[in-house]
């Protein structure tokens, strides 16, 4: 049993959502944080649609657990009021300046027992750690997105994690219906990353640098694996901010370039993937 009761995500992104609306379907209280209420209303909006999500999936159709889930969560624009809990759970921008400061002032508000987790899918909580003001309760507790479906969670700490932090949070993720995968050190991309992100990063090599579009890269690897998904449906899932986000953090000039491939013809244009109707692909 979890010796975490009260649960707070920053972030109400596609993967914030998901992980306060899993937290909260399995029956805990969640506080779901935001930058602006501009920022919660919208996040507000991605917790309402999962409602008929879960139960799609989950439950036959059947709506009163998915419901029941939506009750037990509160959305908020004050960090203040976010920080009283016992497990906060970051699922900010993947920029390390504005999770630093995130931690900064996390750390100031939060009760001296609450433990922090980031969700990040490329930094290590070592680049984070120092901001934080308790290295020995943070650590990084990675979810991939449609948890409800994909179910691993990756626990991994730096060399300051307490033991026995990292087991509370391993508890927690299997609490909330998550297969825990513990990462026993740090490695960028974790297990699940370090797998996926060579396939993303050679699919969009191939487009931005005009080998192939991305329909074709796509239908090659279907064809070619078996797999029900090509790397641009997965990075649609994504999301195309985060992955342009990484690739402009890097500062080859190959990543570069992938990097203001997507913002010309993706990001500034509005097409981030499957959250606003289109990406690579159309929705709906």
């Amino acid at each position: 049993m979890s010796t975490f009761e009260k649960i707070s995500v920053l972030g109400t992104g596609v993967l914030g959502s998901q992980i306060a609306f899993q937290a909260a379907y399995h029956g805990f209280a969640v506080t779901a944080y935001d930058i602006s209420d501009e920022a919660v209303a919208a996040g507000e909006g991605r917790l309402d649609a999962l409602v008929a999500t879960y139960a799609g999936a989950l439950d036959s159709g059947d709506r009163t657990k998915a419901e029941a889930a939506r009750g037990r969560l509160t959305t908020t624009s004050d960090l203040a009021l976010a920080a009283q809990a016992d497990l906060i759970i970051e699922a900010a921008p993947e920029i390390i300046d504005v999770k630093r400061e995130l931690y900064g002032r996390l750390g100031e508000l939060a009760p001296e027992h609450t433990v922090f987790a980031t969700n990040s899918s490329t930094l290590l909580p070592s680049d984070i750690k120092a901001s934080t003001g308790r290295p020995d309760k943070f650590l990084a507790l990675h979810f991939a997105n449609h948890i409800f479906l994909f179910n691993t969670a990756e626990v991994m700490g730096s060399d300051e994690t307490d033991p026995a932090v990292f087991q509370q949070v391993v508890v927690f993720a299997e609490a909330i219906g998550m297969v825990p995968i513990e990462v026993h050190k740090e490695k960028a991309g974790y297990v699940l990353n370090s797998l996926l992100v060579p396939l993303l990063d050679a699919a969009m090599e191939l487009a931005a640098f005009d080998y192939a579009t991305p329909e074709d890269v796509d239908k090659t690897w279907r064809i070619g694996t078996g797999s029900p998904a090509g790397p641009f449906q997965i990075l649609d899932i994504v999301g195309l901010t985060t992955a342009y986000n990484i690739s402009n953090a890097h500062p080859s000039e190959k990543s570069q370039k992938i990097a203001a491939w997507l913002k010309e013809n993706y990001v500034d244009q509005g097409k981030l993937g499957v959250a606003t109707g289109e990406g690579f692909y159309r929705y709906g």
